[in-house]
């Protein structure tokens, strides 16, 4: 179903707000340079909860939208979509594993559906830019939907439908079956909370809440 206006303000409010016309930089620890946490199984479910796992370019962005969004238990930004164990920020930031950044939504399906948290993705991409998202170039920031089950990937599918007969083109978001989600380096989690004078000049800079507004000037049909 299309996104209830609660949810859809939500999501542009929160889009409001990762340097300047360039990529993000950002080093791992001196001390080292760390690995990515073991890796989860695609799952539909953790427990009684249900599980989304999508893709938006900068996790640091995506992560900040569901972190504030009510009966999102947890997010998680991490990787996914390539085939190398233990991926570092390091390797798949230079487009070295097939990787995506990704983040892991874990939610209270009594509180928000997953159709809900798809609608939420859709209103913070640009769904028509290929190879990568805003001022973020190359296949690790590229944006996607990765399903666990058919009722998911059916979703997915109905959304990406409804988002493209809006705007009467094809979109370039990925829907795929889900794999291993390895959860990012520490430094990495609620990085909008941790650091929020850089993660507001990083977003700014990068221009994406100039293209969400632009892209996003009207809502889908339905969305209320």
């Amino acid at each position: 179903m299309p996104i209830p206006k609660h949810i859809a303000l939500v999501g542009l409010l929160l889009s409001s707000g990762c340097a300047e016309n360039h990529t993000r930089q950002i080093s791992p620890p001196a001390s080292s340079e760390e690995h990515a946490s073991p890796g989860l199984a695609p799952t539909a479910t953790e427990g009684k909860h249900e599980v989304a796992l999508v893709a938006g370019g900068c996790f640091w962005c995506i992560e900040s939208v569901y972190d504030e969004t009510p009966g999102v238990l947890s997010a998680v930004s991490g990787y996914s979509g390539g085939a190398e164990p233990h991926p570092t920020y390091r390797q798949v930031s230079s487009s070295q594993t097939g990787h995506a950044e990704v983040v892991r939504v874990i939610f209270d399906a009594t509180t928000i559906s997953y159709n809900e948290i798809l609608w939420l993705l859709w209103h913070n991409i640009d769904p028509f830019q290929r190879g990568g998202q805003f001022c973020d170039h190359g296949p690790q920031y590229r944006s996607a939907i990765y399903y666990s089950g058919d009722t998911q990937r059916k979703a997915a599918e109905s959304t990406r439908a409804n988002v493209e007969t809006h705007f009467g083109r094809s979109v370039a978001t990925e829907i795929s079956m889900a794999t291993t989600f390895w959860p990012a380096e520490d430094y990495h989690q609620n990085f909008h909370e941790k650091n929020p004078a850089r993660y507001q000049s990083y977003r700014t800079g990068c221009g994406r809440d100039r293209r969400l507004a632009e892209v996003w000037k009207r809502t889908i049909a339905g969305d209320h």
